[in-house]
């Protein structure tokens, strides 16, 4: 259950933070003011984990769009904002990502217990085509040696979560159970999970782990928003309440879709023109979403929000969802999705129902 109202010492309603020349690496020279409301945190799934429900990831941005310096300014923000989870994965800019986000961290001196860091292992540091056989996939050999990878990059004695980025067909799943058991074991992960696994996949890994007295997922990391909604809303709902899975889900912006900025074409600058995200540019950029985003607008503008801020709260409006990946290259831009906390108290019955029918995309659940 989302529980709400927590304030610790770094909170402030409105707190002004001045972050000049962190430890020796970073020379910053920050200065904006934050409004901040009570962050809110919910249980990922059954497991006893708070997470803040909105967190920060550093997909696409670290160690490609940001350098050090921003990426810093992004975290302080976040973590002053009440964000304790901070997300990350073995293939983002080829293990960059991890490393900057483990020199922050190091530099940050943040009390270990009080923020929760990931990783996640599948495709290889370059990705399928380039990475070796033993380089890749859920065995045994790749999952234990990145996370030991991981742990050097991000700088850290253990991960706080640890995910199978994707499914692997050609690994048996007993491995994979077995091998994110014993690293639990070992002390070197606390919890395990998967990203973009089917329903039957997840109920695979649980059969396997009860069968062998074994700790399961606790987690999946899929895709959801306004415009992608079949698996969070359908496809898992009856492994929420067999084996109480938590979700921390990624693109609550649609890849920037729900921001409004691609109805009038494609900025140069965008992500969805880079060509590793072209798979995601032909699912998102179509006419009938550009014709949602219209009418989201009209309706954010009733509400005095934002476009984005109301697309994230109405993510958050899933109790489902434990956690909502946020990605962000400017502080400015962070600072404004992280008002979706409070904003989703605006998003009453009347309103998610004119909602619904702006979207009309609302998906259909098995008769049977």
């Amino acid at each position: 259950m989302p529980t709400g109202g927590f304030k610790s010492s770094r909170f402030s309603s409105i707190h002004r933070l001045r972050l000049k020349g962190l430890p020796t690496a970073i020379s910053c020279n920050f200065d904006y003011e934050v409004k901040i409301s009570f962050m809110h945190y919910r249980n990922l799934g059954r497991s006893g984990l708070q997470l803040s429900e909105l967190s920060f990831g550093s997909w696409i941005t670290f160690g490609t769009q940001i350098g050090k310096k921003q990426a810093a300014a992004l975290m302080h923000l976040a973590y002053d904002a009440g964000v304790n989870f901070f997300d990350n994965a073995e293939v983002y800019a080829e293990g960059e990502s991890e490393r900057l986000m483990g020199e922050i961290l190091r530099e940050t001196g943040w009390s270990r217990d009080s923020y929760a860091v990931s990783s996640k292992a599948f495709f290889g540091i370059r990705g399928l085509k380039n990475s070796l056989p033993l380089q890749k996939g859920n065995t045994r050999k790749h999952l234990t040696e990145a996370c030991h990878q991981a742990l050097q990059r991000l700088q850290v004695d253990y991960l706080d979560l640890y995910y199978c980025h994707r499914p692997d067909k050609n690994t048996p799943m007993e491995e994979t159970v077995w091998t994110m058991h014993n690293l639990i074991q070992q002390g070197k992960i606390l919890y395990w999970g998967t990203s973009e696994w089917s329903a039957q996949e997840i109920m695979e890994a649980h059969m396997v782990a009860r069968q062998n007295h074994l700790i399961g997922p606790t987690m999946e990391q899929p895709q959801y928003n306004m415009l992608v909604r079949d698996k969070v809303e359908v496809e898992y709902h009856q492994i929420y309440r067999t084996v109480g899975l938590g979700t921390t889900i990624w693109s609550p912006l649609a890849s920037g879709v729900l921001t409004g900025k691609y109805n009038q074409g494609t900025p140069d600058d965008a992500r969805l023109k880079r060509k590793e995200l072209q798979w995601i540019a032909q699912r998102n950029l179509k006419e009938r979403h550009f014709e949602m985003v219209e009418g989201l607008k009209e309706l954010a503008a009733e509400l005095d929000l934002c476009l984005p801020v109301l697309a994230i709260a109405w993510v958050l409006q899933n109790p489902k969802v434990s956690t909502a990946i946020l990605g962000a290259s400017k502080t400015e831009q962070l600072e404004e999705n992280l008002k979706a906390s409070a904003a989703k108290d605006q998003l009453t019955p009347p309103v998610m129902e004119r909602i619904e029918r702006i979207l009309n995309n609302r998906p259909e659940h098995p008769p049977f």
